[in-house]
């Protein structure tokens, strides 16, 4: 059997599926992988050569460093969030994120929806939203559930994996903004597409480099910081720096649904 195949099979013997009743096969493609790099497991060769080997977005003119942008939030009156759709969009959005995040570009996991931030007509910075930490001890105790719970409801945590200002842009309130419009409009986007709407997002920012100012002035709720783990960390394998925590509930009754799945009342 491929590897695919085996994913498929997992899914159906662990009923693994979305919230739109497909089998997480990409999902059941990252653990079986990660099993086999364990030796916990012994998996065919891919049918492709390089599976899996990320290569990073090669360096264009179209995503030079541009004259400065200046001012404040009151000079940017058109400012959006504009949806990454089409291939030559996220081509670009991947080449920015890989030349001027300090992660890098890397695909983000599960469920996702990216946006660049636009005024001026410029691109002024790009926003990537996707699946949520697996386990995380502030985040899980500000909500309440239990380990059942987290796992049947995990999907409706979104993480704002990525979030970038382009250097050449310096417009005060710019990152506070763009965050409210992203509170805004990510829930109808992530229904549209998805076809149920989260209701909280979390962020994890590295204390060593940035303070959280912008999340803290969208009205972020800072609830403490991680163990150096990891996001998908399951196994306490992983070191990484140290990062503050921040959720934002999408609605008043976040707990509710997170903890029971009702959503009736808002």
């Amino acid at each position: 059997p491929t590897r695919e195949a085996i994913a498929r099979a997992m899914c159906a013997e662990l009923n693994w599926i979305k919230p739109d009743g497909l089998p997480k096969v990409m999902s059941a493609k990252v653990v079986l992988l990660r099993m086999h790099r364990d030796g916990l497991i012994v998996l065919p060769p891919p049918k492709s050569k390089n599976t899996n080997v990320r290569r990073p977005p090669v360096p264009t003119p179209a995503t030079d460093p541009q004259m400065p942008i200046t001012g404040t939030r009151k000079d940017v009156p058109d400012l959006c969030l504009r949806r990454i759709r089409s291939s030559a969009d996220s081509r670009l959005w991947n080449e920015f994120i890989e030349r001027y995040h300090y992660l890098g570009y890397v695909p983000l996991p599960g469920a996702q929806i990216r946006y660049f931030i636009e005024g001026k007509d410029q691109i002024l910075g790009a926003i990537g939203m996707g699946a949520a930490a697996w386990k995380i001890a502030p985040r899980d105790q500000f909500v309440g559930w239990n380990h059942e719970q987290r796992q049947a409801r995990l999907h409706l945590v979104v993480n704002n994996a990525r979030f970038l200002i382009l250097p050449w842009v310096q417009v005060r309130y710019l990152a506070s903004s763009s965050l409210s419009l992203l509170s805004r409009q990510l829930p109808g986007d992530w229904q549209d597409t998805y076809g149920y709407r989260p209701a909280l997002l979390e962020t994890f920012v590295d204390r060593q480099r940035f303070r959280g100012t912008c999340y803290l002035a969208a009205n972020w709720i800072h609830v403490g910081c991680t163990q150096g783990r990891g996001k998908l960390d399951r196994y306490t394998r992983r070191q990484e720096p140290v990062k503050e925590i921040f959720l934002f509930p999408l609605t008043k009754n976040f707990r509710r649904i997170l903890v029971t799945g009702i959503t009736s009342c808002t």
